[in-house]
């Protein structure tokens, strides 16, 4: 059982930045995030392998957020750049055996952090 807690969420200006943090009580191999809107569905974000050589993001925030990780500390990140009022959700961690975008492939998650972002 993996246990994963975000962190760094917050109140930020459309145009802002925001790093978000994902600690993983052990070892995982693929992360990702998710964001949830108010009466929206689960929708994918970014994920990254266990050996960062492969990333994947939704075309929404392809360019303004990046992913990465630290395996020495179990932890990955969600750099996120040029906020929009539309990136306000609550931000997810998920970890899992394999890279996807499918948040069904995610065996572990973490309780949210929220983002909101005034215009």
């Amino acid at each position: 059982q993996v246990q994963l807690v975000e962190t760094g969420g917050g109140l930020v200006q459309a145009g802002g930045s925001l790093r978000l943090s994902c600690a993983a009580s052990g070892r995982t191999y693929a992360m990702a995030w998710f964001r949830q809107a108010p009466g929206k569905e689960r929708d994918f974000v970014a994920a990254i392998s266990r050996s960062s050589a492969a990333t994947y993001y939704a075309d929404s925030v392809k360019g303004r957020f990046t992913i990465s990780r630290d395996n020495a500390k179990n932890t990955v990140y969600l750099q996120m750049n040029s906020l929009k009022p539309e990136d306000t959700a609550i931000y997810y961690c998920a970890a899992g055996p394999n890279l996807r975008r499918d948040p069904d492939a995610y065996d572990y998650w973490g309780q949210g952090t929220q983002v909101t972002v005034s215009s």
